[in-house]
């Protein structure tokens, strides 16, 4: 008898954050799969099984948790943020598609979690309001010269970027070579948002301009967003600063 695998999305951090769908599957699984980090944030139920493992080996994890799920298990495994956005709910669909029959008589789903640019833009303003895009700046799965292209391609239409995974130890230069990128297309000015660890207590968000950004202050944890020409900061009555995209295009 055939499982079924629910892919889940814990937001990023804060369980208020997490939606009672996604919630309501982490309480009515066997087994739990994910990431070591995501997995510390819940607690065992009796009878529930963790298997935890490294954050490289999602395809690894998505096998794994399809042939649990055929031997008959309620099987969830948990991303943080939003799972479809670069995230398990992909690997579990190119698991699917290079062995149909791993998925042969299991029901899947996915449900939605917060993911860190809606986190992040929510703590600052607006800064989505109009056409935005958002890149991985990882270059693990892709070559560089790809992220290059659509860095300069989405500069020059204008679009607000959510630069998700932008440095880590491995590679931290290239936040760096992408500044330098959009740099060549936009104002020095253009509004940034550096925002770290969003709903977690060691939270950080800072407003700056592409000129002066600190980005040693980037990691793993770090979510860049890029203002377009739009973008702009409002004053509110308490004297508190927000970043908003109008919705409306302006032509000159």
């Amino acid at each position: 008898m055939s499982g079924d695998l629910t892919i889940v999305g814990l937001g990023p951090g804060p369980e208020d954050w997490v939606t009672p769908a996604a919630s309501q599957a982490v309480a009515d699984a066997d087994v739990l799969l994910g990431y070591t980090p995501y997995l510390e944030r819940l607690i065992p139920k009796p009878g529930q099984i963790f298997e935890a493992s490294d954050n490289r080996e999602e395809m690894v994890r998505s096998a794994r948790a399809l042939a649990l799920a055929r031997d008959g298990q309620r099987v969830v495994l948990v991303s943080g943020g939003d799972p479809g956005v670069f995230a398990m709910a992909a690997a579990v669909f190119e698991t699917i598609e290079a062995n149909p029959d791993s998925a042969r008589g299991i029901g899947v789903r996915v449900e939605p979690g917060v993911t860190a640019m809606l986190a992040a833009a929510a703590r600052i303003g607006a800064p989505l309001g109009h056409d935005f895009c958002a890149i991985s700046l990882s270059d693990n799965l892709k070559p560089w010269a790809t992220i290059e292209a659509r860095l300069r391609l989405a500069a020059e239409a204008d679009f607000v970027l959510a630069l998700y995974n932008p440095a880590s130890k491995a590679r931290p230069e290239q936040i760096g070579e992408a500044f330098r990128i959009l740099s060549a297309v936009r104002s020095p000015k253009t509004t940034v948002i550096f925002a770290r660890a969003v709903g977690r207590k060691d939270e950080s968000i800072e407003i700056t301009t592409l000129e002066a950004a600190p980005l040693a202050l980037c990691d793993m944890r770090t979510l860049v967003i890029v203002g377009s020409s739009a973008t702009r900061t409002v004053t509110c009555g308490d004297g508190r600063t927000w970043v908003y995209t109008p919705r409306s295009v302006r032509v000159e």
